[in-house]
């Protein structure tokens, strides 16, 4: 049965899953429709609309950027003679009624959307629709390499014809290829291998890529050993300078009822380690390069780091981290994103404990987000955290100018105690020597610098005692001692308090973590 003769249908609902499930309750061409499209919003619809020219709109009512009611305000202004379906649930029955006066022709609930209900709803809409071909029967329709292609991508169970498939492709072997360079690259393979097949594959956009056509290619024997060999002789690299995808190839398969697993398993896959892959990668599996396991990122370090304003040696780790992901390229892209979107907000909200002036980073947090979320390459995050390494360094360096540029004394206040931190030092001392009155001195400390004498005291000897068990094997006894606590046991709770970890879990941990880095 021939196109034309099917009444077209589009599907537009937020959740892919109903949408999914809409395309495969029916035998939709042995039913006299096909579903020729399918969108996730009512802007997104009124695009397909004027492209596609549907007989029939099936439209979820609560969308996203444009809902089903403005939607079917729009059709019914702009394609009057396009019949409307709604679909509901209990909770938005009221406001289904309401869009009755926008011409919808009938509605369905969601609880009860099955085969039967909504075959019947759609022959009653059909009735108000002129015939396409008076004379079809049921036994006139079969399946169509484009409804056979969906199913199979989705993976649902399909009976096919050995002989309608040999008519589709004649050739024992196939391949999955994508490509965003319109058809450039089809085209030039199809001038190397002239019996070669193909058939556009009927997938929505591809998150992230929604420039990229995919394809499934048929070859024979020959085509199936050169195809690979000759698309890296044509395009050396997958990706253009401009970030383009030339061309993502699966291995090659047979029969076609592996194309569900092949997409899913295999070519998308490809697309998700192309994100931490290097930027001229071959993305077909044959060229992948060796993975290794994804490593934890040590927050909790990172975080002292963070704390003590070693803002470079920091960020020099996380670069580190990030790194390694070129090849522990399996890991998953959304936790990798997440994962870095988590450790900047720790890092701002750390920053802004210490009484630095976050407010620029505060107000620019989520576009750091925005632009980790929308990222498509691993070197997108390295320019963004160079980026944030940077802006935080501004804050820190505006601070620390503020405080001891304005002040000259605030200067020689925290010169005298990184010279004598290892002595036991107090306020009333450090103001005995200074010729202040020590209220004065608690005062004045507290109002040009971020900390209070105490606590910035207790920073430089955490940090001084941290520097000694990365380094070393000294006693933490001694330890103690030498940076200017007389009392051990008072020293592990001041430094567990900082830190996080005792004085021996931390030494145990930055050991362990080294010697993970070493292997």
């Amino acid at each position: 049965m021939r196109n034309s003769e099917l009444y077209k249908i589009l599907v537009v609902d937020d959740e892919i899953l109903v949408r999914q499930g809409i395309k495969h309750i029916l035998n939709w061409e042995q039913d006299g429709f096909q579903i020729v499209g399918e969108a996730s919003n009512g802007k997104e619809a009124l695009e397909l609309i004027k492209k596609l020219r549907p007989h029939i709109v099936l439209t979820d009512i609560v969308m996203p950027v444009m809902d089903g009611e403005e939607l079917t305000r729009l059709i019914k202004l702009n394609w009057p003679e396009i019949e409307v379906i709604v679909l509901s649930s209990f909770s938005e029955f009221d406001y289904v009624r309401s869009t009755f006066q926008s011409g919808v022709s009938d509605y369905i609930l969601k609880p009860h959307l099955e085969t039967g209900m909504l075959l019947e709803v759609l022959r009653k809409t059909t009735a108000k629709l002129p015939m396409l071909n008076p004379g079809r029967t049921r036994e006139d329709y079969t399946v169509s390499m484009h409804q056979a292609l969906d199913k199979l991508l989705a993976r649902y169970e399909l009976q096919l014809d050995r002989a309608t498939v040999a008519e589709w492709f004649p050739h024992p072997h196939f391949y999955v290829l994508g490509s965003s360079s319109g058809k450039l690259v089809l085209d030039e393979l199809k001038a190397l291998f002239p019996k070669m097949v193909e058939a556009e594959l009927p997938n929505a956009p591809i998150a992230g890529y929604p420039e990229l056509a995919v394809y499934v290619v048929n070859v024979d024997d020959e085509g199936r050993e050169l195809l690979p060999l000759k698309l890296k002789m044509l395009h050396p690299s997958s990706v253009t300078e401009q970030g383009e995808i030339m061309w993502v190839l699966s291995e090659s398969f047979h029969p076609l009822d592996q194309l569900g697993d092949i997409y899913h398993d295999s070519w998308l896959k490809l697309l998700q380690y192309r994100f931490f892959l290097p930027q001229k990668a071959l993305l077909m599996p044959s060229e992948l390069p060796p993975v290794e396991e994804a490593r934890d990122f040590p927050l909790q370090s990172f975080m002292e780091q963070i704390r003590r304003l070693q803002l470079k040696e920091a960020f020099r780790e996380l670069g580190q981290f990030v790194q390694q992901h070129t090849s522990a390229y399996k890991a998953e892209v959304f936790e990798f994103k997440s994962l870095i979107g988590n450790i900047l907000f720790n890092a701002i909200h750390m920053l802004g404990s210490l009484n630095l002036n976050v407010t620029e980073l505060d107000e620019a947090k989520y576009a750091y987000f925005k632009a980790i979320d929308e990222a498509r390459h691993v070197s997108d995050i390295e320019a963004l955290l160079e980026e944030f390494r940077r802006q935080a360094e501004e804050c820190v360096q505006a601070v620390q100018q503020s405080q001891q540029g304005g002040n000259p004394s605030m200067k020689l206040l925290l010169d005298y105690i990184d010279e004598h931190y290892a002595e036991p030092i107090s306020l009333t001392e450090m103001a005995r020597h200074f010729h202040f009155n020590p209220s004065y001195l608690s005062s004045f400390f507290a109002t040009h610098h971020h900390e209070s004498f105490k606590e910035h005291l207790n920073r430089v000897r955490i940090d001084k005692a941290a520097d000694l068990l990365r380094n070393g094997d000294i006693p933490i006894s001694e330890i103690s001692s030498r940076v200017g606590y007389g009392d051990h046991s008072y020293f592990c709770k001041v430094f567990k308090k900082s830190t996080g970890l005792s004085p021996t879990q931390y030494r145990r941990q930055y050991f362990k973590r080294v010697e993970k880095e070493q292997r």
